[in-house]
C-alpha cells in the first residue's frame, strides 16, 4: 500500500509540473500554508519524557526512539543540541578554529614560504560563521527526532506528579503529558560570583562563557578568572585575535584535575605560544564592573596584600552548576546531594519510580559525550538491555592548540592510592610528522600497572591530541597492555606513532629516543 500511495503521489507531482503556471502557483502555496500552520503538539500520553534537549537529553530521546518507545523530549531554549551545541561546544570550536587560522596566518606562514601580507580580522564575519554551524547542527537534530519519530516540544517543563508533566510552551500555551517514564537531561549552567554578576546581555565587560562567545570588539586586556578549560580554551580565541590574558587561579596549577607533568608543559605552551600571564594561588575578593571595563581586587589565596587589576573585559569561569531548580523535583520527592546534583542509582533511576537522570545534572564529570552515552545506556535499561558506561574511559580534551588530552588516571591519582606503576613518556620534537610539518611542541605519557602492564592512564599534549586519545580509549576499555600497543604497527610518518613509542617507553624503551 505504501508504495502505491508513492507511485501515486509521484503520478500527481507529474501531472502538476506539467499544468499551467498558475495551477503550479496554487499548489505551492497549498503547501507552504499547510506546512506554516503545522500544529504544535498538543500534549498527551508517552512511554518517555525527556527533559531538555542537549546531548544527553535528545540522544536519549532517539535511542529510546529506535528502541520503539513512544517519546517526547521538551527544551525550552526553543533550539536543540543544549549548551554544548547553542553556547558551549560547537561555537566555541568554531572559533578557536577561526582564530588560529588568523594566528597561524599571521605569525608562523611565512616560515613555510608563504607571503600573505597584512593579515586582518573582520570580527562579524568570523561570528557568522560560528552562527551558520551553530544553526545547521541545531536543524540536523531536528531532521533526526523527525527522522525517528520523536515529540519535539519547545517549552518548560516541570512535573505536577511522578507521571506528569506540564509544559508552558514557547508558544504561550500550556500542554500536559502523560508518561509512564522521564528522563531529567537539564544540564548545567555557569557559576556566577555573587559580586561579579554577569552583564552578557548588556556591557558584556563581566562575561560568562555564553557571554565570551559573542563579545562585540577584540577586548586589549581580557581577565579570566578561573584556570581551568573553559577559562583556557576563550582565552585562546581572544589572545590569538590580540588579547592580553591574564588568568587569575585560585589553585597552584591549571586544569588541576589533569596529570600534572601534562598541565605545566601546557602551562609554559601558553606562555610561550600566546603570552598569557598567571596569578596562581590567587583569588579575587571584590570588582568594580562598569560598562567600559572592570576593576578587580586580588589577594593571595592564603591571605596578604591586596593588589588591583585593570581589564576592558573579565571572564568568570569556575565552573558550573547542575540545572535542577524549578523542575518540581521537591514535589515528587527526588534526592539531591549538597550540590543540587540529582542522586542516582546504577541504571540512573532516582528515589522516585520511574524518574531517571543523565548529563550535568547528576554526579560526575561535566562533558557532552558522557552525557550521551548515559543517555544511551539508561533507556537501554528501561528495556530491559543492559547499559554501559565505563567512567574510567571517558576521555577529556582541552582545544587549544597544542591541544591537551587525558583519559584514565593521573600519575598523582595513582601516587595517592598507592599503585605501583611504570610510565613512559615520549617527546613530539622526536616524532617525524611532527617535526616535518613545523608542530612538535608536546608530548605522549603512558601509565601502567607495574606488575601487569595493564593502561591506567595516558595523557597527550600535540596538535592533534583531542583525535589522538582514542586510540588510548579503545585500549582501556578492553583491558590492554602498553605492549599491546607498541607491537601494534602504526602507519609511517603519522604522529601517532608517538603513542606507539610512550608505550614501549613504558614496558621497554622506545626506538626513536
Amino acid at each position: 500500500r505504501t508504495g502505491w500511495i508513492f507511485r501515486c503521489s509521484a503520478m500527481l507531482a507529474r501531472l502538476s509540473i506539467s499544468t499551467r503556471c498558475s495551477a503550479r502557483r496554487v499548489v505551492v502555496l497549498t503547501l507552504s500554508r499547510s506546512m506554516a500552520t503545522r500544529p504544535e503538539p498538543q500534549g498527551g500520553e508517552a512511554d518517555l519524557v525527556v527533559l531538555g534537549g542537549g546531548p544527553g537529553g535528545y540522544v536519549a530521546a532517539i535511542k529510546a526512539a529506535q528502541l520503539g518507545l513512544k517519546t517526547v523530549c521538551i527544551e525550552k531554549r526553543g533550539a536543540l543540541g543544549g549548551t554544548c551545541l547553542n553556547v558551549g561546544c560547537i561555537p566555541s570550536k568554531a572559533l578557536l578554529n577561526s582564530s588560529h587560522k588568523f594566528h597561524e596566518a599571521k605569525h608562523h606562514f611565512g616560515a613555510f614560504g608563504i607571503k600573505t601580507g597584512a593579515v586582518e580580522i573582520d570580527l562579524p564575519t568570523m561570528m557568522g560563521q560560528k552562527d551558520q554551524a551553530v544553526t545547521g547542527l541545531t536543524k540536523g537534530i531536528e531532521g533526526l527526532f523527525k527522522k525517528n519519530k520523536v515529540t519535539y516540544v519547545k517549552g518548560y517543563g516541570r512535573f505536577t506528579d511522578a507521571n506528569t508533566i506540564e509544559v508552558e510552551g514557547l508558544n504561550g500555551q500550556t500542554t500536559v503529558w502523560k508518561t509512564k517514564n522521564t528522563i531529567i537531561a537539564t544540564g548545567s549552567e555557569p557559576v556566577e560570583l555573587p559580586f561579579m554578576k554577569f552583564n552578557d546581555s548588556g556591557d558584556k565587560t563581566c562575561v560568562s562563557s555564553t557571554g565570551a562567545l559573542v563579545l562585540p570588539q577584540i577586548p586589549k586586556r581580557l581577565a579570566i578568572v578561573g584556570g581551568g578549560v573553559i577559562g583556557l580554551e576563550l582565552g585562546s580565541v581572544w589572545g590569538r585575535l590580540g588579547s592580553k590574558v591574564m588568568v587569575i587561579e585560585f589553585m597552584d596549577r591549571i586544569c588541576a584535575t589533569m596529570d600534572k607533568e601534562l598541565t605545566d608543559a601546557f602551562h609554559k605552551s601558553l606562555k610561550k605560544n600566546l603570552g598569557f600571564e598567571f596569578k596562581l594561588k590567587t583569588k579575587v575578593v571584590a570588582a568594580d564592573i562598569r560598562p567600559d571595563g572592570a576593576t578587580l581586587t586580588l589577594e593571595p589565596a592564603a591571605g596578604g596584600a591586596q593588589e588591583k587589576f585593570e581589564a576592558d573585559v573579565v571572564l568568570v569561569a569556575v565552573g558550573r552548576r547542575a540545572r535542577t531548580e524549578d523542575l518540581g523535583l521537591d514535589k515528587i520527592g527526588v534526592e539531591l546531594d549538597k550540590a543540587k546534583r540529582i542522586v542516582t542509582k546504577d541504571n540512573f533511576a532516582t528515589s522516585v519510580k520511574g524518574v531517571y537522570a543523565i548529563g550535568d545534572c547528576v554526579a560526575g564529570p561535566m562533558l557532552a559525550h558522557k552525557a550521551e552515552e548515559e543517555g544511551v545506556a539508561c533507556v537501554e535499561f528501561l528495556v530491559g538491555r543492559h547499559g554501559h558506561v565505563n567512567y574510567d574511559c571517558i576521555p577529556g580534551v582541552v582545544y587549544t592548540h597544542p591541544e591537551v588530552a587525558s583519559v584514565g588516571k593521573t600519575e598523582e591519582e595513582l601516587v595517592a592510592a598507592g599503585v605501583e606503576y611504570r610510565k613512559g613518556v615520549f617527546p613530539l620534537m622526536a616524532n617525524s610528522r611532527a617535526r616535518a610539518v613545523g608542530d612538535s611542541e608536546g608530548l605522549v605519557k603512558f601509565l601502567a600497572d607495574k606488575k601487569t602492564d595493564k593502561i591506567l592512564g595516558v595523557h597527550i599534549m600535540s596538535a592533534c591530541a583531542g583525535e589522538q586519545i582514542h586510540e588510548a580509549a579503545l585500549a582501556m576499555e578492553y583491558g590492554a597492555s602498553c605492549e599491546d600497543i607498541a607491537r601494534t604497527c602504526h602507519a609511517h610518518p603519522t604522529v601517532s606513532e608517538a603513542l606507539k613509542e610512550a608505550a614501549m617507553a613504558c614496558y621497554d624503551k622506545p626506538i626513536h629516543m
